[in-house]
């Protein structure tokens, strides 16, 4: 596997630069609350992801799912 990542030297460390590729499709109420849920509990998966390209992607599945779901239980809901 090859790494085409670019480092800035900081002192006596190597840091990568490391960009968020951000899509045209806004990310919703659901996609910034699993990025915050990443950010603050899971770490290194939030890394991961941000590393392989596949966060946006990632928060964009998250925030169709929750949108489908929503709409399957509001009518249920409103029934209530």
């Amino acid at each position: 596997m090859e790494n085409n990542l670019t480092y800035t030297k900081n002192g006596d460390y190597l840091i990568p630069d490391l960009t968020i590729q951000e899509t045209s499709q806004p990310i919703g109420k659901y996609g910034r609350m699993r990025k915050k849920y990443l950010q603050e509990h899971r770490p290194i998966l939030w890394n991961s992801l941000i590393l392989q390209e596949k966060l946006f992607p990632h928060l964009l599945e998250i925030e169709q799912a929750a949108q489908s779901r929503l709409e399957l239980m509001m009518p249920e809901l409103m029934k209530a």
